[in-house]
């Protein structure tokens, strides 16, 4: 039988391998090999946590005290995390063993992976593509075999849309299910950690682990996480308005439509739903998303921590050159765009609009769930684009996440699972989104459609 140790060392040989994927931004050898030995004695003790030998890969916004974290930031360049996250004390009291620290899009602002001041992922399964965005790193490091299991965050599709791009599963919780203490926070309102696995089964032995109520994080849900009632569904809605999407490409409607149909042959009904707000969802949640971002960036102003311009004389200086060589253009983009929107005389124009319309989201979304088990649709318009493909217009990658921002504006749980490959010979996701809380339930029903 393999030990954890064994496993480790194999991972830490596939990760010196692929180095040239740009997947981790720093690799913990030392550590996940002490661990290992620990965790390989309490296994032979009889005396292990749930996840003993589960090997893990932590997106590079989540706290490990003692352990640098940068959320891919010049700005935070050498900063080190004086306590943990919440998930990373529950996950290590279940004896799983963290393996480095995983590449994303810098502050989890994007949709490729290359927004990182570290330089871009590449996709594993085709070197010349991204693995998605923000955590692509987390989902290329699942693909590429370099760990069991890699955490994420989710603000609008973070999770889900690599998991579509690199053929794994990607689960985004409830708001509120996962603690974001310790999360370096993009929108607040948005922000959830979620898990990336090879397998449906994997991703709910971590959200066993990681959910529930925390003193540390108050909006988190207070009531433990219950366990499925739904193993599978009997009745699910499509998005209608998502197939008819000028933004989609004709392969991925064709593998959609053709898991419509593998649906009812296995006795599901499936009906088609008209999302009238479909076009409005990207505009929601880049207004709100970017005027939270503008408030929680505050903080890092080349004063506290991380990096300082050297060629500052005063308070001022340092204010305007750190942040203007620390922060990359995207991230100074929606810094710029939430503090505008956020401005006096166009508050009400636009931030308070836009809340507004993200409760007209969430009270159809969750009008719809009472209805159906689930709603359906792909988890992105394409498959996995170039990196480095040329877009004058900023708006042309907001689009990637035209699909999942739905789960996150109405704060539901949603899944990518695999859903066939495109003529290309890049993986496709299906995107599952169920009733807030009903967490369990949206992952037992991911599972049963996979084996059906």
């Amino acid at each position: 039988m393999s030990t954890t140790t064994q496993a480790v060392e194999q991972f830490l040989s596939k990760i010196e391998a692929t180095r040239d994927l740009n997947i981790f931004l720093e690799v913990w050898a030392d550590d996940a090999c002490e661990q290992a030995k620990a965790v390989d004695a309490k296994m032979a003790a009889g005396t292990a946590g749930k996840l003993a030998g589960m090997v893990i890969a932590l997106k590079d916004n989540i706290c490990y005290r003692g352990h640098k974290v940068s959320a891919a930031s010049k700005i935070l360049d050498g900063f080190e995390s004086q306590f943990s996250a919440t998930v990373v004390d529950r996950l290590l009291a279940e004896d799983a063993v963290f393996i480095g620290r995983t590449n994303c899009d810098e502050f989890a602002m994007g949709s490729g992976n290359e927004n990182s001041a570290f330089g871009p992922v590449k996709n594993p399964l085709d070197p010349s593509k991204v693995p998605g965005g923000s955590s692509g790193g987390s989902a290329a490091a699942v693909a590429a075999g370099l760990c069991h299991v890699a955490l994420g965050s989710d603000t609008g599709g973070s999770i889900r849309q690599p998991a579509s791009f690199t053929g794994t599963v990607g689960f985004k919780p409830s708001y509120g299910r996962v603690s974001r203490h310790g999360l370096i926070a993009y929108a607040s309102s948005f922000d959830q950690i979620g898990p990336f696995a090879a397998n449906v089964a994997d991703a709910v032995k971590v959200m066993e682990v990681i959910a529930g109520p925390d003193d540390f994080d108050a909006t988190a849900i207070q009531e433990a996480m219950a366990p499925a009632t739904k193993l599978a569904p009997k009745k699910v809605a499509y998005l209608k308005t998502a197939v008819d999407n000028r933004a989609m490409d004709e392969h991925v409607k064709k593998a959609f439509l053709a898991q419509l149909e593998l649906l009812e042959n296995a006795g599901v009904v499936v009906e088609p739903v008209e999302f009238d707000l479909l076009d409005t969802l990207v505009p929601i949640y880049y207004i709100l998303t970017t005027a939270e971002a503008s408030s929680n960036l505050a903080r890092f102003d080349g004063v506290h921590a991380g990096f300082r311009h050297p060629d500052s004389t005063d308070l001022e200086s340092v204010y305007k050159k750190s942040r203007s060589e620390g922060f990359g253009i995207e991230v100074q983009r929606r810094i710029m765009l939430g503090t505008f929107v956020l401005s006096s005389g166009y508050y009400d124009a636009y931030f308070g609009k836009a809340q507004a319309a993200r409760r007209l989201v969430q009270e159809w979304t969750n009008k719809m769930l009472e209805e159906y088990d689930l709603i359906l649709c792909p988890t992105a318009p394409t498959s996995a684009f170039e990196i480095g493909r040329e877009v004058s217009d900023p708006t042309v990658n907001y689009l990637e996440d035209i699909f999942t921002v739905q789960a996150n504006i109405a704060g539901i749980p949603a899944v990518s699972i695999p859903m066939g490959v495109h003529p290309n010979g890049l993986p496709l996701g299906l995107q599952l989104m169920g009733a807030m809380g009903a967490d369990m339930d949206v992952l037992a029903m991911a599972q049963w459609i996979q084996k059906h």
